[in-house]
């Protein structure tokens, strides 16, 4: 009530009119520059393939009236004279008010920015979309607390002490809540590193299966029998993890044994056999050797190399077949015989 009877006390009624004036003049004045700028700037956003303006017209968008209204009353306090609490507390919740008008502007346009990448790289680049979406929960975090330890600093809260109490709290957490903050991290490397991305196809120890979804502490993993495995973020940075979704060419080795009986000329001739029944898949494979490796226990063994030139299972195993038929046919033409285990008994008979 004191605070009230001064304020009246000592402004006339014309103060009041002018300082009611102001405050209504540049309030209206804000709201017409906020519509105007807005209105251009979805204009110019509508001709041209630039996202920044598409960009700085939805920050707009997240303009709101009560800190304009706060600016316009600040502005219509000037011309009263005013106690010095009520003038601090007007100015306090003025440039509070700024503050989160601020963090408004820039969440919105880093959201905004977020949604434009993500509609580029959804298809092409599927890790960078999560990249993006965790950084960006990153970045609102750290926007909104400097927003409000600045609003504490400037209501005259000792901010250095709550920081200091804040970092302690904060080890306390970190130590009771060591394993999910270790997911958590590690989910950060994968989004980070990329070691894998959503729709490769991995070999964890005796898992395998495609990546279905990378979250803050799992990584789900669709397996090729149907069922969802789901890894901690933790242990599978931890194993050894096979990508086969990397994989650029596919290198194939494969042995034959044929039997001792074999001619030598037909044994000379076998990585010929080879050679031709791989270059004749054409340009989807690239031949790389075949030699006669081995004597084995019951086999002369061959052993011959080629790439696939491609990762997929399927055409390596279409390519493998036609490669074994042919060489099946060539060997049936030559009359050599594929070996199989056996064992030859020799029997000698002694004189009494």
């Amino acid at each position: 009530m004191d605070i009230l009877t001064a304020l009246l006390d000592q402004n006339s009624a014309r103060a009041w009119l002018i300082s009611a004036g102001v405050a209504l003049v540049t309030f209206l004045l804000l709201r017409f520059v906020a519509v105007a700028a807005l209105g251009r700037l979805a204009h110019a956003a509508s001709r041209t393939r630039n996202i920044w303006d598409d960009v700085l017209a939805d920050a707009l968008q997240a303009t709101r009236s009560l800190p304009m209204l706060a600016v316009a009353l600040y502005a219509g306090g000037t011309f009263l004279v005013l106690p010095g609490a009520v003038s601090g507390l007007l100015a306090s919740v003025t440039v509070i008010s700024l503050l989160v008008q601020a963090g408004l502007w820039i969440s919105r346009g880093l959201t905004s920015w977020l949604e434009h990448r993500t509609k580029q790289d959804r298809d092409d680049e599927p890790a960078r979309v999560m990249t993006m979406n965790v950084i960006g929960i990153a970045a609102k975090v750290v926007l909104w607390s400097m927003v409000l330890l600045l609003a504490l600093d400037n209501l005259g809260v000792d901010v250095t002490a709550l920081v200091a109490g804040l970092g302690v709290g904060g080890v306390a957490v970190a130590l009771a809540a060591q394993s999910i903050l270790g997911d958590l991290f590690a989910s950060l490397s994968i989004v980070l590193d990329k070691p894998f991305v959503l729709g490769d196809f991995l070999v964890v120890g005796d898992f395998m299966g495609s990546v279905e979804a990378i979250g803050l502490k799992t990584t789900r993993i669709r397996s090729l029998s149907g069922e969802q495995v789901v890894f901690s973020n933790s242990d599978l940075l931890g194993s050894r993890v096979r990508n086969f979704g990397r994989m650029f060419e596919r290198r194939v080795v494969t042995k034959l044994g044929v039997t001792y009986q074999t001619a030598r000329e037909s044994l000379v001739a076998i990585p010929g056999v080879v050679r031709d029944a791989v270059e004749g898949q054409g340009e989807r494979v690239r031949f790389d050797r075949s030699h006669m490796s081995s004597y084995g226990d019951f086999a002369i063994v061959f052993e011959s190399v080629y790439y696939v030139l491609s990762p997929d299972y399927n055409t390596h195993m279409d390519i493998q077949q036609a490669i074994f038929l042919q060489i099946h046919e060539e060997f049936e033409n030559r009359g050599i015989e594929f070996a199989y285990p056996t064992q030859t008994v020799f029997v000698q008979k002694t004189a009494d």
